[in-house]
C-alpha cells in the first residue's frame, strides 16, 4: 500500500519516468555520433569511450552526495537544481571545441542527471512499500524503455542530417523540459529530512550503516552485473555495428533498437510475474537469463563466428534480463532504509554505474576489430551478477524477516 492517502497522480509518475529517462537518453542518444567523433577530434577509440565512462564516472561519484543531499533538503530542490545543471552541460557539449571540454560537459550532465535519478528512486521509497514500489518503479521503466528504442534511432537521424553538436541540442531541449516539468509538478515527498545528512561523521556513518547491510549487497551486486553487461555494449556498440559490420549511421538506430527492445519487454514480463514469484526469484530469473544469453554470445565469439545475429539475439536477451533485474533490485537495496534512502540509492548507483564504467573502458581498451572482446565482458559481467543472485539472495521467508528487522532498526 501507499505511504500515502493518495495514488500516486500521473503528472509524478511521468515525471519520475522522465527523471529516469535522461541518464539512457544521455548515452543512448549519441552513441551514433561516437565514430565521427573520432574522426573530428583526430583520437582513439578508447579517447572517445571515455566520453561515456567519464559520464558513468562521474554519474556514480556525485550520487555520493546526491542522496544525502535529498536527504537534508528534500527531493524538489536537488531535482531542480539537477536538471538545471543538466541543461548547462548539455549547452556546453553541444558548443565544445575540443574533446577535453566536450568529457568536462559530459561530467556535467552526469552531475545534473545523477541528481534526478537519485530523486525518482528516493521519490518512489518515499511513498511505496518494497513490492508495490517495484511495481511502480517497473511501470516507470516500462515508459522509460522507450527511450533506448527511440534514442538511438532519432540520434542516428540526427547525425546523419546534422552532425553531432545537433544531438546536444536534442539533450539540452530534454533537460530544459524536464526543468519546467519538475517546477510545475514535483511535489516534496520526503518526510523525514534529516538535517545531518550532510554532516561528514553522519554521511559516514549512514553509508557504513548501508553498506553493512547483507540485504543491500545481494540486491546490489545482481544488478551491476546486470547493467556492467549492458553497459559494454552501449560504450562498443557503434564502433561493432558501423565499423565491424557496416551499418550505416542512419540505420545504426533501429540495428540498436532491436537490442533494446528486449528492455522494455523485460520490464513488462516482471510486472507479470513479480507477485508470483516475489522479488528474490524474480531477480534469480533474470539473472538467469542474463547469464544463458552472455554466455552464448562468447561462445559464438570463441567458435569465431561474426555475424549481426550473433551479437544482436544474446544482447537481445541480456537487457530483457537487466529489465526485469533493475526494479526489483533498486527497491529491493534501498527498502530497510526509510531514513536513509537517498544514503542507500547513492550506495547502490556508485557501486553499479563504478564497475560498469571501468568494464566500458575496458572493452574499448581491448578492441581488436572482433566481437570477441565485447561478447567475453557481457559474458564475465552476467556471470557476476547471476553468482550473486544465487549466492547471496536469501528466500522470501527468511528476507521478509531480515527486511522488517534491518527497517526497524533505521
Amino acid at each position: 500500500m501507499p505511504r500515502i492517502d493518495a495514488a500516486i497522480s500521473a503528472g509524478l509518475l511521468f515525471l519520475l519516468t522522465g527523471f529516469l529517462a535522461l541518464q539512457p537518453l544521455s548515452t543512448d542518444l549519441y552513441l551514433a555520433s561516437l565514430p565521427a567523433l573520432r574522426v573530428h577530434f583526430d583520437a582513439s577509440v578508447s579517447s572517445v569511450q571515455l566520453t561515456l565512462s567519464a559520464f558513468l564516472a562521474g554519474f556514480a561519484i556525485s550520487q555520493l552526495l546526491a542522496g544525502p543531499l535529498s536527504d537534508r533538503f528534500g527531493r524538489r530542490p536537488v531535482a531542480l537544481g539537477g536538471a538545471a545543471l543538466y541543461l548547462a552541460g548539455s549547452l556546453l557539449g553541444a558548443f565544445a571545441p575540443s574533446l577535453a571540454v566536450l568529457v568536462a560537459a559530459r561530467i556535467a550532465q552526469a552531475l545534473g542527471v545523477c541528481c534526478t535519478v537519485v530523486c525518482a528512486r528516493a521519490i518512489v521509497r518515499d511513498l511505496y512499500e518494497a513490492e508495490p514500489g517495484a511495481r511502480v518503479m517497473s511501470r516507470a521503466l516500462s515508459w522509460m524503455g522507450v527511450v533506448p528504442i527511440a534514442g538511438p534511432v532519432l540520434g542516428g537521424l540526427v547525425q546523419s542530417a546534422f552532425g553531432w553538436r545537433t544531438n546536444f541540442l536534442v539533450l539540452a531541449a530534454a533537460g530544459a523540459a524536464m526543468l519546467a516539468a519538475t517546477l510545475r509538478v514535483l511535489p516534496e515527498t520526503n518526510r523525514h529530512r534529516n538535517p545531518h545528512a550532510t554532516d561528514l561523521g553522519a554521511l559516514l556513518r549512514n553509508y557504513a550503516l548501508v553498506a553493512s547491510s547483507r540485504n543491500f549487497w545481494a540486491n546490489a551486486l545482481p544488478i551491476t552485473g546486470s547493467y556492467g553487461a549492458l553497459f559494454c555494449f552501449i560504450s562498443a556498440s557503434s564502433f561493432v555495428l558501423i565499423e565491424l559490420f557496416g551499418v550505416s549511421e542512419r540505420a545504426f538506430g533501429f540495428t540498436y533498437a532491436l537490442v533494446t527492445l528486449g528492455y522494455l519487454l523485460g520490464t513488462i514480463a516482471v510486472r507479470r510475474v513479480l507477485a508470483r514469484l516475489g522479488l528474490t526469484r524474480s531477480i534469480r530469473l533474470g539473472a538467469t537469463v542474463g547469464l544463458v544469453a552472455g554466455s552464448s554470445m562468447a561462445l559464438l565469439a570463441a567458435l569465431g563466428v561474426q555475424s549481426l545475429a550473433a551479437v544482436l539475439v544474446p544482447m537481445c536477451f541480456v537487457t530483457a534480463a537487466h529489465g526485469f533485474i533493475q526494479p526489483c533490485c533498486q527497491i529491493g537495496a534501498i527498502d530497510p532504509f526509510p531514513r536513509h534512502a537517498g544514503a542507500a540509492t547513492a550506495l547502490m548507483g556508485f557501486t553499479m554505474l563504478t564497475i560498469a564504467a571501468f568494464a566500458g573502458w575496458l572493452v574499448g581498451a581491448l578492441h581488436d576489430g572482433t566481437v570477441r572482446p565485447l561478447a567475453w565482458a557481457v559474458a564475465a559481467s552476467a556471470c557476476f551478477g547471476a553468482l550473486s543472485a544465487w549466492t547471496l539472495l536469501r528466500n522470501e521467508t527468511t528476507r521478509s524477516a531480515a527486511l522488517t528487522t534491518t527497517g526497524s532498526a533505521t
